[in-house]
C-alpha cells in the first residue's frame, strides 16, 4: 500500500468533484477553543473560494507543514475515499461506493 499524502487528496478531489461527498466528524469550535465532535451525514460537497486550507471545499480544513495531517483510507460499503484529521478537526471525503 503507498502512503497517502495531501498530494493523493488533492487528486482524489480533482478526478472526483462533482460526485464527491463531506462528512465532518469534529471541528474546531473558538467558544471552547477546542475540536468538538459533530453529528453530521454525508453530503455533496460545496466550492469554497479560501482554496488555500480548504482545498476549494466547505467543511474541510488542511494545516500547513508536513506531518499535521492525518490521512487513512475511508471505506464503509456505502462510501469509499479518505478520513483527513488534524488540530482543527476531522472530515471524511468519499464518492458512493
Amino acid at each position: 500500500m503507498s502512503k497517502i499524502t495531501k498530494t493523493t487528496i488533492k487528486s482524489f478531489i480533482k478526478k472526483n468533484f462533482d460526485n464527491l461527498y463531506i462528512k465532518v466528524k469534529a471541528d474546531f469550535n473558538g467558544m471552547t477553543d477546542c475540536v468538538e465532535s459533530v453529528e453530521d451525514d454525508f453530503h455533496k460537497v460545496m466550492k469554497d473560494d479560501r482554496t488555500h486550507n480548504t482545498l476549494g471545499i466547505a467543511g474541510a480544513w488542511f494545516v500547513d507543514g508536513s506531518g499535521r495531517n492525518f490521512f487513512r483510507e475511508y471505506n464503509d460499503n456505502s462510501f469509499k475515499g479518505y478520513e483527513v484529521s488534524n488540530c482543527c478537526g476531522r472530515f471524511i471525503l468519499a464518492v458512493a461506493a
